[in-house]
């Protein structure tokens, strides 16, 4: 929503299919929620050149107009954008195509590498020369400055390098490679194509469906995945790390049907919300979830809580993710033609509001104030998530603590800024529940980073 999280990027990679664009327009159109800010294809011709159309905008403005350009191919890769590093500009879209000794090399990136200032310097010093102002072409100057004979190699040298939460995939004339970082922050999965002669990489396994793609597996954290004539091959590359999933993507990013350790996002953030019902009770008539990533989290609140559940706001599709508008005058428009309230549903009624988060605040005073014009006689805010109080450096955009309303402010300043009656979060004990394992980065909540950034050391050291 306006005003609270940013999304970050989708990636996709396809091998060995006849229809390669077309499955990677749809498996980053099946994507889409994970930026909208821009979009491409590169697709490896039967000329054996790689051809990339991208733009700003969503994957049906971007593609529908180019997609004719493209050549016929069966190997391809997609992306879509939110910039979390790097301005929000036409050169940054990506796929970016670089040319090293190896050939031409098309990338597409999801996250941050947070030593990407120092290893930019360094690369500069030695003469490379950047198109753009993203994290995004380290990678491809490391590969090109590699001594190693085969890509492969200096795909591994480049990788072990790199510092952050990351999943890239690469395209190339010997076939498709995927690499995702030591910790698992950023997710990829690996699939089958339906022929079962091809392989499907991607950030979340809705793409695969898409396609018809069977999953295998995720992609280790540390792993190199490389597909090719010769077949699959793995290679771990920094390993003994802890494993770190993001819990954004169970909580928030993911979309609702894509699996997660082996489940939906939906059933995650139902228990979810049963657990926060639990912990933070409140005397209601009605549940009420933001639209849609939050629904599911008040559907579980409201089965925990023998209150009933209704669509108390309703949202109007043709409206996209607000919080990518990147001029705030837009995303304050936007909110307020994307949500309305069901006066039938809220008039009269003590309403429990249930969201997944609760990060600036500005969009949550919002809908509180909606509600109470619709009628609603008290509404106690219910956040499925703990209170945000530290800044991710790995892909979501909120790098800046001064923006983060509980990292100054206490519950009850929160809930007088929003007008909430009352308010409460879910606990981080009650997250680790709801989460049912151990293994994530929960470094927004106050819960240590996985890899500490360069700028925080810093800090550290004075």
């Amino acid at each position: 929503m306006a005003n609270e999280l940013h999304e970050e990027c989708g990636v996709f990679g396809i091998y060995n299919e006849a229809e390669a664009v077309s499955e990677t327009y749809w498996g980053i159109f099946s994507l889409q929620h994970r930026g909208q800010e821009s979009a491409g294809i590169a697709v490896l011709g039967e000329d054996h050149r790689i051809v990339v159309r991208k733009g700003m905008g969503l994957v049906t403005e971007v593609l529908n107009p180019v997609l004719s350009e493209l050549p016929t191919g069966q190997t391809a890769i997609g992306h879509v954008r939110y910039s979390t590093t790097g301005e929000s500009e036409a050169f940054n879209a990506q796929p970016l195509l670089m040319r090293t000794r190896f050939g031409p090399i098309a990338l597409a990136h999801n996250g941050n590498v947070v030593n990407a200032q120092a290893l930019r310097e360094g690369l500069e010093a030695g003469g490379a020369v950047f198109q753009g102002t993203s994290d995004s072409e380290i990678l491809a100057h490391m590969i090109a400055k590699s001594s190693k004979e085969h890509l492969v190699d200096a795909l591994v040298e480049a990788v072990s390098a790199l510092s952050g939460g990351y999943a890239f995939v690469l395209l190339h004339d010997t076939g498709l490679y995927a690499v995702r970082d030591a910790h698992g922050i950023r997710p990829l999965v690996l699939g089958r194509t339906r022929s079962g002669e091809g392989y499907v990489i991607a950030s979340e396994t809705c793409a695969l469906d898409i396609v018809n793609a069977r999953y295998l597996h995720d992609v280790e954290p540390g792993e190199i995945v490389a597909v090719g004539s010769k077949g699959l091959d793995r290679r771990r590359v920094q390993k003994g790390l802890p494993i770190r999933d993001c819990a954004f993507e169970s909580i928030y990013f993911a979309r609702a049907d894509s699996k997660i350790r082996g489940e939906s996002a939906q059933m995650s953030r139902r228990r979810l919300g049963r657990v926060l019902a639990l912990e933070a009770p409140a005397a209601a008539d009605v549940v009420v979830g933001v639209p849609d990533s939050s629904l599911p989290h008040a559907m579980g609140y409201a089965e925990a809580s023998h209150i009933p559940f209704d669509f108390g706001l309703v949202k109007n599709r043709y409206i996209g993710r607000t919080f990518i508008m990147p001029r705030q005058s837009d995303r304050t428009r936007s909110v307020q033609l994307k949500l309305s309230a069901v006066a039938e549903v809220v008039d009269g009624k003590r309403v429990v509001l249930v969201d997944d988060s609760l990060v600036r605040g500005t969009n949550s005073r919002y809908l509180i104030q909606l509600l109470r014009r619709s009628g609603a006689t008290e509404v106690h805010m219910r956040i499925a998530s703990p209170p945000y109080t530290d800044p991710c450096y790995y892909g979501i955009d909120t790098s800046r603590a001064t923006e983060l309303a509980a990292r100054a402010k206490s519950m009850e300043e929160i809930r007088v800024m929003v007008g909430a009656d009352s308010l409460a979060y879910l606990s981080l004990e009650g997250l680790r529940s709801g989460l049912k394992d151990e293994g994530w980065c929960l470094a927004c909540f106050g819960g240590g980073y996985p890899v500490v950034p360069p700028e925080l050391k810093e800090d550290h050291d004075e």
